[in-house]
């Protein structure tokens, strides 16, 4: 460290301009810098002006141990006789600066750095011990700390990380690295730096001024070396012994060019496969080196021969770039035993600079055999599948078609042959298993089904488990073995007033056959009628026409008309069909109003129509029963009367709600009687009558066999009667009729007790009638008891 011993004194004048005071005769004031001149004989004084300042200097981090001596202040009023006081005011003082109020003297008591702090601003001013006036004003002045190379060169980074191309031309800028001094910039050389290389020469370079590392040496290649350690210092003082320094590492990486070709590490490969690899199976894999990464270290594979073009195809596994022979076409042992071909290897991205380098072409290329093995094959049909024809209506046992399948391998296994039944479930044909001979084993109905798709399998006797299937389709050729029919059900009619030669009906043909040259069929009659006649057509259509007028229903109201359809291949088929003609009622425009009933029911509803009928009625009538016979259940098992004190000598029927059994005081219970007995004059129970003497009711006339005279008649008493209640309420007409020679059957008006009846002649009326005989019978006997 540089000690600072270096004590400046400061005259500091007076800060306003300096006057001429007044003096004492016989007293000099000397100020600082006067001297007397004679003017016309007499003594004047000259004032100088003071020094102009406004800052001091000092140098940081003294190691001194007493304080460090700042400067000293001195006023022109200062006259050593110890009446002035001087003042420090402003940054640090009391802390870092402190005054001598009697000699004007500023110390430091801190080390001081200037990278803290590089400047302070204080204010000095100079009073009166005594009075305390101020002999001089204010004044600001800066202490400024000087620099001295205490701070070393620092980087932002302890560890830089750059790549650069490999195979970069020399001078190639790699990164650029900065050092940072805190020392003081504008002074001296203290923060002057010089970047130099420390390690990674002859590789690196680096600009001594700015820190930009370059590259020094041509074709750095990284499949040579990647990775290079890079040690730069950076040292102030403008690299001068005694400077100070700092160092960083940079980490360089030689990024990867596509500069390396691929290559076989083998130029020749064996490859083996069986016969039955499947088409696009895998058979083997091939790999060439590529001292590149990445995008560069991608390659496709080749074959460039035909011979293996055909057979074999390759493609590029692109996790491990390898090469993936395939199967292309299926493989025969029997024909080619071995394969050879040349495979070529070529980058997927080239890169133009180094395409006619020295090096060799950037592809390289290895020969591939492959060597096919035998494998126990199945079978093989001479065609896949089989189409046969036969005609239909071919006796059983006739022949159909032949198959004919081989073992390929060397030993040529003899083959029997089979015909899988789950094809052919009806069992219409077989085969011959030794010379795969089809026959049929039923007559074959073209109408039924016009193919036969089954399976035919053949198998190595010497390995059952070598089995192979083909398809055999049969087409069942056409017989005219049908003769042609009505296309569809006629619904005809003919009006009674139609006139002769009137269409009545068109009709068509159809026919289940299928000739080469397409249907014709000609429509006759068998006879000739003298009602109707047939005209052909000879679209495969024919009319019915009327031969006469005047048709009547009470004549006849059906007449059937056979129709003779004949086809025109061989042999001809023909075959007759009955046209139904029902007789109607039209009106003038020919509209139907009305056949008769069988007419109508043959014209309106068709034998659909009448099955659907006939179901809906049958269910009708299931429902009917079972809606009986669960009746019936519930009355066996719910009987009429549950107890045996359960009887019943009043049936009372009301509408309104009551209080139980005295409820029966509601109604007049007497209406239900027979009239003869009635009290015509019985008050009702029910309510207050109004009237002491109410209106009376006159009984029915005894001869009144009128029902609806009696009604009526009760109607107009309870309407005009004054004692009926103002709500509604219910009156019953109920009446029996006195013309019985039985009397009254109602047990409301029985004269006789339960007493006098006799019940034994229940048990004689047989099991229905057991349970009330026994609840009877059993009273009487309990009754006795």
């Amino acid at each position: 460290m540089i000690t600072n011993h270096f004590q400046i004194i400061f005259m500091v004048s007076i800060l306003r301009p300096i006057t001429a005071l007044p003096m004492a005769p016989g007293n000099t004031v000397n100020l600082l810098g006067t001297s007397p001149e004679k003017d016309d004989g007499k003594i004047l004084q000259r004032a100088k002006r003071g020094w102009m300042w406004n800052q001091f200097f000092l140098l940081e981090e003294y190691t001194g141990n007493d304080n460090q001596y700042v400067g000293k202040l001195h006023s022109n009023m200062d006259r050593g006789e110890g009446n002035v006081k001087y003042i420090l005011t402003g940054d640090g003082v009391g802390s870092l600066f402190l005054i001598d109020e009697n000699s004007g003297d500023i110390h430091a008591t801190k080390r001081l750095d200037r990278e803290e702090r590089a400047i302070y601003t204080l204010h000095a001013k100079v009073v009166d011990k005594r009075t305390n006036k101020t002999l001089e004003a204010d004044t600001e002045f800066n202490i400024k700390i000087h620099d001295i190379n205490d701070n070393e060169p620092k980087f932002s980074k302890d560890i830089y990380f750059a790549s650069v191309p490999e195979m970069s031309d020399v001078g190639t800028s790699v990164i650029q690295v900065t050092a940072t001094d805190a020392d003081d910039q504008t002074y001296g050389n203290s923060a002057k730096l010089v970047y130099s290389i420390l390690q990674g020469q002859p590789y690196f370079s680096v600009d001594s001024d700015n820190g930009t590392i370059r590259t020094a040496l041509p074709n750095m290649d990284r499949e040579t070396k990647e990775n290079y350690q890079v040690v730069i210092q950076a040292k102030d003082m403008a690299g001068q012994m005694g400077g100070l320094s700092g160092t960083t590492t940079v980490s360089i990486t030689l990024s990867d060019e596509n500069d390396s070709p691929p290559r076989f590490a083998n130029h020749t490969f064996r490859l083996s496969t069986l016969e039955s690899a499947e088409v696009g199976a895998a058979i083997g894999r091939i790999k060439a080196n590529d001292a590149d990464v990445g995008r560069n270290a991608e390659m496709q594979y080749s074959i460039v021969d035909r011979d293996g073009q055909d057979i074999f195809t390759i493609i590029t596994d692109q996790n491990t770039q390898e090469g993936i022979i395939r199967v292309k076409k299926q493989l025969d042992y029997e024909r080619k035993k071995t394969f050879s071909f040349k495979v070529e290897v070529t980058n997927t991205y080239l890169d133009p600079r180094f395409m006619y380098s020295p090096n060799p072409p950037f592809k390289d290329d290895a020969m591939v055999r492959v060597t096919i093995e035998d494998v126990d094959e199945p079978p093989v049909f001479s065609r896949n599948p089989y189409i046969i024809e036969v005609h239909e209506d071919t006796a059983a046992g006739s022949f159909v078609g032949v198959v004919s399948a081989k073992d390929l391998d060397a030993d040529n296994n003899p083959v029997k042959y089979s015909i899988d039944r789950h094809t052919d479930l009806e069992r219409l044909f077989n085969i011959d298993s030794v010379n795969g001979t089809i026959t049929t084993l039923k007559a074959l109905d073209r109408e039924m089904s016009k193919w036969h798709n089954i399976s035919v399998v053949a198998t190595e006797i010497s390995n059952p488990r070598q089995t192979t299937r083909v398809p055999v389709f049969i087409r069942v050729l056409d017989v005219n073995d049908n003769a042609p029919e009505f296309a569809m059900y006629y619904e005809t009619f003919v009006c009674e007033n139609v006139k002769s030669g009137q269409l009545i009906q068109t009709i068509s043909a159809v026919d289940t056959d299928e000739p080469l040259v397409g249907h014709k069929f000609v429509f006759s009659m068998s006879f000739s009628n003298p009602n109707f006649t047939i005209i052909d057509n000879e679209d495969n259509t024919a009319r019915i026409i009327t031969r006469r007028g005047g048709f009547s229903q009470r004549e006849m109201n059906t007449y059937l008309l056979p129709v003779v359809i004949s086809d025109n291949d061989y042999p001809i088929q023909s075959s007759t069909s009955t046209l139904t003609v029902n007789v109607c009622a039209c009106d003038s425009r020919g509209n139907v109003q009305s056949c008769n009933t069988e007419a109508l029911l043959s014209a309106g509803l068709s034998t659909g129509a009448l099955v659907a009928i006939l179901l809906c009625v049958i269910i009708l009538l299931m429902i009917v029963v079972l809606f009986a016979a669960l009746r019936r259940q519930q009355r066996k098992k719910e009987p009429l009367i549950i107890s045996k004190e359960d009887v019943r000598d009043n049936v009372v029927s009301y509408n309104d709600e009551g209080g139980g059994e005295e409820d029966t005081q509601a109604f007049d219970i007497g209406t239900l009687r027979n009239p003869e007995v009635m009290d015509a004059k019985k008050l009702r129970r029910d309510i207050i009558p109004e009237m002491l003497f109410p209106f009376g009711r006159t009984s029915p006339i005894k001869d009144n066999a009128d029902v609806r005279h009696f009604i009526h008649g009760r109607l107009h008493e309870n309407d005009s009667d004054p004692t009926a209640p103002p709500y509604d309420s219910l009156a019953t007409y109920a009446y029996e009729g006195s013309g019985s020679l039985a009397e009254s059957l109602s047990s409301l008006e029985s004269g006789a007790t339960e007493g006098d009846q006799e019940y034994d002649y229940l048990s004689n009326w047989g099991p229905a009638f057991k349970k009330l005989a026994d609840m009877y019978i059993g009273k009487d006997t309990e009754r006795e008891t």
